[in-house]
Parts: structure tokens; sequence; C-alpha cells
């Protein structure tokens, strides 16, 4: 068996079998295969396709090129995905209420993605807080609290990792079986007995129309549940923010204010509770989902999901009273600048890559791999869309690390918002649930 034979029968259209495509998923992990042959292998899966059983074979052989977890837990292990949108913080929320109803969840996450924020990047806002932790620091903070959201170690998924980075710049990304199989095979090598996918739809999104997010939603629950995991994905609305704030350290207090203070009548508090039910349900944890909403409701309202992410928050290097003293230990920018409407009207449309973008230049993203993040900037109090606003009315408040950037951030931000003469219709937030 060799690369080139592979690559060859791929580019004919021809059904690769499960022993062909593990092969060249451990010739990614060690070498064996060339930069040259897996971009080869790249084009040739987005333009033929894998198929579903070879999405499924993809998947298992790059999950299992690396570690794999096993857990001895006495409990389900469950997990979220996100396939990436602005002002999406559920993550910070959904592990400790997960956990604080009696499943674990060791969650691997990721930082910012082009226009989207990134998980790990928003935790470590918290002053002091570190998510790269070895395997043996891991499972200890999952055994003892119920949740751990840290990185990859190289360790996991090495196939995919190189896979990726040549994906990249082959003009490959956009291959539904190679994404299926990316986002799976990290997500699966944590050993997990549920997961719930949160595939985002709109403006925000890298999914802009339903029919493609459906098409990534079943794939991605059909590989998981082939590969022996039970998965569902909800399609999510993203044409505007999920949170009221867009940056880091601002949505770790609109998280922070949802689990200390029980307000659940914000959309970000709405799809915590949904996809917490949703796996709690599929893990067996609950009968019903609607059981399992009922039981992260209570969790996010009487303080336990608090208080289970404030140990998480502790073992990983943060302060130890971040729960009770969260408002004055995460750091602020000097300029704070309100975006006025300008005119009477509704907000009738936001360009959510243009919002995450504007928050990338302030700081709040990065524009190259590696940069460094400034915390403290970027949106809060974000109008929903269908507000009803006044010329004088504040439509977000720019947080800058100076004048320059908080005036640049407003000339994005005016362009990127509409105020219209008439209410937009107003698109529910689940807009469909797949699998289950």
């Amino acid at each position: 068996m060799d690369a080139r034979s592979i690559i060859a029968r791929l580019r004919d259209k021809e059904t690769l079998s499960q022993e062909e495509i593990s092969w060249f998923a451990n010739g990614l992990a060690s070498g064996v295969v060339s930069d040259a042959q897996a971009g080869a292998f790249a084009m040739a899966a987005l333009l033929n396709g894998l198929g579903a059983a070879g999405r499924v074979a993809l998947t298992r052989a790059m999950r299992d090129s690396g570690d794999v977890l096993a857990w001895d837990l006495p409990g389900p292990v469950v997990d979220k995905h996100s396939t990436g949108g602005v002002g999406d913080c559920t993550s910070l929320p959904l592990a400790p209420a997960l956990a604080a109803c009696g499943v674990f969840n060791p969650m691997v996450s990721g930082r910012g993605l082009g226009h989207t924020g990134g998980t790990l990047d928003k935790l470590e806002a918290i002053p002091g807080l570190q998510t790269e932790v070895d395997e043996a620091r891991f499972r200890g903070i999952v055994g003892a609290t119920g949740c751990a959201i840290v990185s990859a170690t190289g360790k996991i998924a090495p196939a995919d990792k190189r896979l990726y980075a040549i994906r990249d710049v082959t003009a490959t990304v956009e291959s539904i079986d190679l994404i299926t199989a990316s986002i799976l095979s990290k997500k699966l090598a944590a050993g997990l007995d549920a997961l719930i996918l949160d595939v985002k739809c709109g403006s925000g999104a890298f999914m802009k129309t339903i029919a493609d997010a459906g098409a990534l939603a079943r794939s991605l629950v059909e590989t998981a549940n082939g590969a022996g995991c039970r998965t569902q994905a909800l399609l999510t609305d993203m044409n505007q923010p999920l949170a009221h704030s867009m940056g880091n350290a601002l949505e770790v207090a609109d998280c922070m204010e949802m689990m200390t203070q029980g307000a659940l009548d914000t959309p970000l508090a709405r799809l915590t509770v949904a996809l917490g039910g949703a796996l709690l349900a599929l893990s067996g944890a609950e009968k019903t989902t609607g059981a399992g909403e009922q039981k992260i409701r209570a969790a996010l309202t009487d303080g336990r999901a608090a208080e289970r992410f404030g140990r998480m928050v502790a073992m990983l290097g943060g302060p130890p009273d971040f729960v009770e003293n969260w408002r004055v230990q995460l750091p602020q920018a000097p300029v704070q600048r309100p975006v006025l409407a300008g005119k009477a009207g509704y907000v009738a449309a936001m360009d959510g890559e243009a919002l995450g973008l504007a928050v990338v230049r302030l700081g709040g993203g990065r524009a190259v791999e590696g940069a460094a993040i400034d915390p403290r900037v970027g949106l809060s109090g974000i109008q929903r869309l269908g507000t009803e606003v006044a010329p004088d009315t504040v439509l977000t408040v720019v947080h800058a690390a100076n004048d320059a950037d908080a005036d640049a951030a407003a000339a994005d931000l005016r362009r990127a918002i509409t105020i219209a003469d008439a209410r937009p219709a107003e698109l529910p937030l689940v807009l469909q649930r797949v699998g289950g």
C-alpha cells in the first residue's frame, strides 16, 4: 500500500477501503505521507467526496492516530462543539452546569479562528488562568470538579493537525468530508459517551445558509454516530451575536452575570439550556430533553454551576475567589466609547462577520497565528435585532486600548449595523434539530 495509489483511486472516484484510509491517516501522523501527497488527497476528497463510510473511516483513523482517552468515572462523559460564531460563549456556563447535573465534561477547546472568538482565549482573560495542562492534571481537574476546559496536546489526533494545516494552504478547507473528520477526530479522542453539536448559521457564522449548515450537521451527526458516539446537532441562528458582548473578558462577564444572578431570559442562557438538556438526554442521564433542560436551568439559577466554575478556575491557576469578585478581577479597557444609532428606526440587520473582524482589529483576536490578544477590548451592550431605536440610542459600547482604535471600531460598527424603517422578522434561536 502506498500514498500514490490511494490518491489515484480517490482521483478516479473509486471507493477507498477502511484499510487504505487508515494507512493514509497513519502516514500523515508519521510523516510517511508527504505534504504534496496530503494536498493531493485533500483536493481529491473535496472534488469527489469520501462517501459516508469513508467519512467514518477517516474520522476513526485520525482519532486513533494519537492518544485516545479512556475514563473511569461515576457518570457519563459528554461534550459539546460549536462550529463558531460571534459572542458565542456557551461553553463557559454549559460545562459547569453539566458537571452540577452529575455528568463529566472534559472539554478540549480551541482558540479564535478568523472572525470568531475562541473559548480558550475567553477563559484566559481570567488573571492567572492557564488552559495548557498535561493529561494527568486534566484528569485530576475533571475528577475533582466534573469539568475542565483545556487546550489540546500535540498527542491528540496528530493526523488531523497535519492535514488541517495543509488544507488551509491548498484551498480545500471547504470539504464537508474533511471538516467532519477534523472536528470529530479531536472530539472523539476525548473518550465521549455523548456529543452535542451547535452548528451555527447566518452572517456571523462560517456557514451562511440553512442549506449549508444543515448539510454539515447531517454529516457530523451521521459520522459521529457511525463512529460509536451518540450525537445530536442543533442548527442555531447566528445573524447577531449570541451574548450581549463580544470580546474575551466581556463575554466572561456575561457568563458570570448569568451564573451568579440566575437570569435565564437571554439568548445565551436559552441556548445553554437547550444544549445541556439535549446532552443529558443523549447521555442517558435524563429520560427526556425537557427533563434535562429543567436540571440545567436549576443548576444555573441555584449557584451550583457558578460553584463548579469557580473550582475549575482555581484548579487552572485562576483566582480562588473569582466567583465572588469577578467584577474587579476581570481586566477593563481604558477607553469605553458609545456608538449611537444616528437615526430612528429598528435594528434591521447585522453583519456578524464584520462585527467579529472589528473586535479582531481592536486586538481581541488574531490577525496572524500566535499574535498576542488584549483580553480587555471588545463590544458590550449590543442591541438585538428588532430593537426600536432613536438617533441617540446606544447601539453598543466599544472597549478599546486607545482613542484611535475606538474611533476606527465605531466607524466599522456603523457600517456593520443596519437601521431601517421596518422591524425585521424574528428568527427562532434553534432553527432545526438533527438526529437524537
